[in-house]
Order: structure tokens, then sequence, then C-alpha cells
């Protein structure tokens, strides 16, 4: 007698489905079939996913509007440069460098023996790079690694402005 490879399933949202298994070693097909029955079925699963990225969506959408305002309020407390680079690599480039810049300034001077004198050196190159594309290429960098990027940087990735206010 050959092991049954098609299977009818009650999901634990009360759907009922045919599963077919056969795919599956007939040894584990049973299981299978349980740990199906204890999972919505694919339409009531596809259902709250899409409702639940609507969500996400919004909830990041929030969570992006907040980074951007940090970023500009950053920027201008700071005599930062505008970035040059498409339109939609101008937030995103804002928002990398203010987290890397922070994170460099913690790095290196609150938690390191970085002075301040040393740090406004290092500010006055950041000035400097203004391509938006550079900041999104380091944004997960460590802090400490900026000085050397910094070094790394071309002329491409520099401004064209002066970089002296």
């Amino acid at each position: 007698m050959a092991i049954r490879r098609h299977w009818t399933v009650t999901h634990s949202c009360g759907h009922e489905a045919q599963h077919d298994l056969s795919n599956r070693p007939a040894d584990r097909r049973a299981g299978f079939a349980r740990w199906l029955a204890e999972r919505t079925c694919s339409d009531c699963w596809k259902a709250a996913r899409d409702a639940d990225s609507a969500g996400k969506e919004e909830w990041l959408a929030a969570k992006r509007a907040e980074e951007q305002q940090t970023a500009a309020q950053w920027a201008e407390q700071f005599e930062m440069p505008p970035l040059e680079g498409t339109e939609r690599a101008l937030s995103w480039g804002e928002r990398s460098r203010h987290q890397l810049v922070t994170r460099a300034y913690t790095a290196l001077v609150t938690e390191g023996t970085w002075s301040e004198t040393d740090w406004a050196v290092a500010e006055e190159k950041i000035r400097t790079v203004t391509r938006a594309s550079w900041w999104i290429d380091q944004r997960d960098a460590d802090g400490t690694d900026l000085p050397e990027l910094l070094d790394a940087a071309t002329e491409a990735d520099r401004g064209t402005e002066n970089p002296y206010r």
C-alpha cells in the first residue's frame, strides 16, 4: 500500500485546504501535515502579511522623516554643506552622513582619545566630501574608520564649492 501523498488539512484559521506532500519524504508527511494544521492557510497568511506591510511602510516612513529632520538640524547646527547627487540620494546621503559622523565623534572623542582640536580638523575634512553617494557607500562603516575613509576620498567625492566657510 502506498503512503498517502495528498492531505486535507484544516488550518488554524478554520479553512480547509488540499496539500500535495509528495515532494516530502514519506516518513515526514504526517508530521508536516500536523504542522500545517497549526498555521493559517496561505490566503489568510498573505492577507495578514499585506495588511501588516502597510503598517510597516507607515512606520518606516515616519522613522525616515524623523531621521531626516534630525540630520537636517545637525547639518545646520554644524554648518555642513549641502550634498550633491540625485534627488533620491540626497536625503539618504544626509542621513548616512549624520549617522556616520555621529558614530565617529562618539568613538573617537567621547569614548576615544581624540581632543576637540583633533575633531575640528576631521570636521573640516568632513565638510569637503559633498557627494551623497559617497556617504551612502560608507553608511555601514565603523566610526573609527572615518578619518581613513576621508583620506581615501577622491576629488570626484569632493564638491566644487569653497570648503572654507
